[in-house]
């Protein structure tokens, strides 16, 4: 400890004592909550992935909004 009075110097870091915890991850250690959580952003991109695939098979031709769906499905599905 420093004597009373004494103050820091300008650009001295403080180091954390015992009591303070470092920040947990999102999902801690709970893989069942990661797996249910990264179940359901896959299911999503299939989701919005068959819309405009659907009307594609049917012969209509895909409009912009349509590959831009499709890539925003591929791109949600493969990161993780």
């Amino acid at each position: 400890m420093s004597p009373p009075g004494a103050e820091a110097a300008p650009g001295a870091v403080s180091v954390p004592g015992p009591g303070s915890a470092s920040p947990r991850p999102l999902f801690g250690s709970c893989w069942s909550c990661r797996l249910l959580s990264g179940a359901g952003l896959l299911m999503a991109a299939i989701w919005v992935f068959q819309g405009p695939w659907n009307s594609m098979k049917k012969g209509v031709p895909p409009s912009m909004g349509a590959i831009a769906q499709i890539t925003f499905a591929a791109g949600e599905g493969r990161g993780g």
